[in-house]
């Protein structure tokens, strides 16, 4: 995907913070772009940037504002653009592993299947067919660490955020809202709709990255049984 610097709108985000704006609309293909444009901007002007962090259709930069003047670093944004394009038509496109997600789903793992699937007008095993037959891309990380915002979920299966969220929703809990779907990192609150769990731990202070998936990645659920459970947290002590 190439991105032109005519469409990207600039927004001041504090004194020394600048707002990228790509586009209003979800593009399946903008993560992967915001990516590799993260990578490219920190790996050549890592003298003057000093944190990117893309989200959905936006990338917020942090600089140092000692070394470069905003009107500067707008200029070196757009040469940087035209540079990524130019780069992305000389090599060939780099194909996203997709990592694979283990998730168990219904019963004590996913309270909430049996009701999205009447609320969807679908059986629980239609639900779990498109859930996990889906190639998410991640979209941006928040709200709580190692928070992976995965869309576009099908359809068939986008439903509202629970009228009353839950207080307390356990760690691994694979959940749906709307156009997306998650795994919560941590034990918290949250409005989403349960459908099952996955034992990947998805956040770890102690690791580098400390969380397994970053924006840009695409992401499959691969249906695990329960009795699998047990075997599979032994293999991944």
């Amino acid at each position: 995907m190439s991105v032109q610097h005519r469409d990207v709108e600039f927004e001041v985000a504090g004194v020394n913070g600048l707002l990228m704006r790509f586009t209003n609309q979800l593009d399946e293909k903008l993560p992967s772009f915001l990516s590799a444009f993260r990578e490219y901007l920190l790996s050549t002007y890592g003298g003057v940037i000093e944190q990117v962090v893309p989200a959905y259709t936006t990338m917020m930069i942090a600089y140092d504002p000692r070394q470069c003047r905003m009107y500067d670093l707008q200029q070196l944004l757009v040469r940087a653009i035209q540079e990524i394009n130019t780069k992305a038509q000389l090599m060939p496109p780099r194909e996203s592993a997709i990592v694979k997600v283990p998730a168990i789903y219904g019963g004590q793992y996913g309270p909430d299947l049996e009701l999205v699937a009447a609320q969807a007008q679908l059986t629980p095993e239609q639900v779990i067919k498109l859930h996990s037959e889906t190639i998410y891309h991640v979209y941006a990380l928040g709200f709580a660490p190692g928070f992976s915002y995965l869309g576009s979920l099908p359809e068939a299966i986008r439903l509202p955020r629970r009228s009353t969220p839950r207080q307390q929703i356990p760690a691994g809990s694979v959940a749906i809202a709307e156009q997306q779907t998650a795994v919560y990192p941590n034990d918290s609150p949250g409005g989403w709709h349960i459908i099952g769990f996955s034992p990947l731990q998805w956040f770890d202070c102690r690791q580098n990255p400390m969380t397994p998936l970053q924006v840009g990645d695409q992401v499959q659920f691969v249906v695990m049984q329960p009795e699998e459970l047990a075997t599979w947290q032994e293999s991944h002590a």
